[in-house]
C-alpha cells in the first residue's frame, strides 16, 4: 500500500560527499537506508558542514553551512525553519563544528524548531570545560542520543548526566555482505599465493600504521610470503596542517627495514565495491590505533562484518567489537606482540577460521539495511509519525529541492584533529 501521508521531512546536519570523511561517508549510507526502511514516507535534506575546502553538492544538499562562520548557524535554523521539517538528525563529532569546543553548533540549536535526535561519534572521558559544556548542551536540546556501543551509554549517564532513557544504542552500519573465502579475491588483485594484511581508511599519526611496519621484519621471517596493504589517502585536513610528512615518514621506516617487497600503499579513497574486493582479498585485518579513546570505527565494523580475522590494539571500538574471541587484542605501541599475533594466526588456519566466522556472524547484527530500519523506527516512536506500510521505494524529487548556500565564499579553517575517526 502506498502512503497518503505526505512524506516526512527529516533534514540531516553533517558533512557530507564528495567531502571525503568517515562522517560524510555514515550520513550518505544512513540516508539511503532510511530511505529503505521508509519508502515514500521519507523525504531528506542534508545541511552540509563545510571546511575549509569548497564542495560541488548535489541533492540531497540544501544548505551548505561554514564550519567557523557563527551566523551561518543561525541562518541554517532559519532556513530549516522555514522548511517546516518534522525533525533533524544531527551527526556529531568533534572538529565538526565551530567555536570553542564546537560552541556554534549551540547557536544552531537554540533557533532550531523541529525536534532532534543527534547521533554521538565521540564521547569524550575526560573532556575539558568548553568540550563539556558543548556536548551537555547538544544533549540538552535534543529529544534522543544515538550512540554505538555500550560505553557510550554508560559515559553519557556518568559524566554528562544524560538520562539512560533519553539514550538509544543503535550500532555503526556495515555494508551486508556474503562471506566468502579470500582465493578467488587475491586473483583478482594479482596477488595469488601471498598472505595479505590490510589496514584501512583515511591515514593520520594517531593511526600507529608505524607500529605494524615494525612488525612486519618478524612477520616476514616467519612467513615470507606476507604482504601489508596500506588501502587509503592521507586525511584531507592532514594534508592541510602537515603535509605528507607522516606519509614520508613511513616510507623511510619501509626503507630502513627494506620491506619494499612486502608493503605496499593504495594511495586512493575508494568506493564500497572496491574496499570490499581488497577486503575479501585480506587474511588478516589489523587496526594498531595509538590511543584508547576511540569509541567508534566505521573501518573496523566494516571489516567485521566482512568476516575478517581482526588483530587490533584496545581501543574502546575495538574492545567492544572483538569481545568474545571475534578477534585479538595487543597493546598499543608494541610491534613484538603485534607481530606475535599476526604470525599466531597465520600458523593456524583453524583459529584463523574462528576469529572470521564469529566476526562475521556478529557483524549480521549491524547490516546497513537493520541500522537504516532501526533509525527510522525511532523517530516514528520518539516523534510520533503516523507511519504507514509502503511497498514502494521514492525516488529522489529534484524538482522539490532548492538551492540554498551562503553567497559569501567559505570561510578559512580547520578541522580540528579530533574528527580524524576510523
Amino acid at each position: 500500500m502506498i502512503s497518503s501521508m505526505p512524506p516526512r521531512k527529516i533534514a540531516f546536519i553533517s558533512s557530507f560527499l564528495p567531502r571525503r570523511c568517515g562522517i560524510a561517508t555514515f550520513t550518505s549510507d544512513l540516508i539511503k537506508n532510511v530511505r529503505l526502511a521508509a519508502g515514500m514516507d521519507f523525504s531528506p535534506s542534508v545541511v552540509a558542514m563545510q571546511s575549509r575546502n569548497e564542495h560541488q553538492y548535489t541533492t540531497p544538499v540544501e544548505f551548505v553551512l561554514r564550519r567557523d562562520v557563527a551566523s551561518d548557524y543561525t541562518d541554517a535554523a532559519d532556513y530549516l525553519n522555514s522548511k517546516n521539517v518534522d525533525a533533524v538528525s544531527l551527526q556529531h563529532e568533534f572538529g565538526l563544528f565551530g567555536g570553542a569546543g564546537g560552541s556554534y553548533l549551540g547557536l544552531l540549536l537554540k533557533c532550531l524548531e523541529a525536534p532532534v535526535v543527534t547521533t554521538l561519534h565521540t564521547v569524550l572521558d575526560r573532556p575539558s570545560p568548553e568540550y563539556f559544556n558543548c556536548l551537555a548542551g547538544v544533549c540538552d536540546k535534543s529529544q534522543r542520543i544515538v550512540v554505538m556501543n555500550k560505553r557510550g551509554v554508560g559515559m553519557l549517564t556518568d559524566i554528562y548526566g544524560v538520562p539512560e532513557r533519553k539514550i538509544s544504542l543503535i550500532p555503526h552500519g556495515i555494508p551486508d555482505i556474503s562471506f566468502s573465502r579470500t582465493g578467488s579475491c587475491k586473483r583478482g588483485l594479482s596477488r595469488p599465493g601471498r598472505k595479505v594484511i590490510l589496514t584501512f581508511g583515511l591515514i593520520s599519526r594517531n593511526k600507529g600504521l608505524e607500529v605494524m611496519l615494525r612488525a612486519m621484519p618478524a612477520i616476514v621471517k616467519a612467513h615470507p610470503e606476507a604482504l601489508y596493504i596500506v588501502l587509503g589517502t592521507t586525511h584531507p585536513e592532514v594534508i592541510k596542517n602537515e603535509g605528507y610528512s607522516y606519509r614520508n615518514e613511513l616510507f623511510q621506516i619501509i626503507d630502513e627495514l627494506r620491506l619494499q617487497n612486502h608493503v605496499v600503499f593504495h594511495d586512493k579513497f575508494v568506493s564500497d565495491l572496491e574496499l570490499r574486493e581488497f577486503l575479501c582479498a585480506s587474511d588478516i585485518y589489523v587496526t594498531p590505533y595509538l590511543h584508547r579513546e576511540q569509541l567508534t570505527s566505521g573501518t573496523l565494523a566494516f571489516a567485521v562484518g566482512a568476516g575478517k580475522a581482526i588483530v587490533s590494539t584496545p581501543y574502546w571500538a575495538a574492545e567492544e567489537l572483538l569481545a568474545q574471541g571475534r578477534g585479538k587484542l595487543v597493546p598499543f605501541g608494541n610491534p613484538e606482540r603485534t607481530a606475535s599475533a599476526i604470525i599466531e594466526l597465520l600458523d593456524n588456519d583453524s583459529l584463523l577460521n574462528q576469529l572470521q566466522l564469529r566476526a562475521y556472524e556478529y557483524g549480521r547484527a549491524m547490516t546497513w539495511p537493520k541500522v537504516g530500519r532501526a533509525y527510522w523506527d525511532l523517530l516514528a516512536r520518539e516523534l510520533q509519525f503516523e507511519l504507514t506500510t509502503t511497498t514502494t521505494i521514492a525516488p529522489l524529487r529534484d524538482s522539490r529541492i532548492r538551492r540554498f548556500q551562503p553567497a559569501i565564499s567559505v570561510a578559512a579553517g580547520a578541522d580540528s584533529s579530533m574528527s580524524l575517526m576510523g
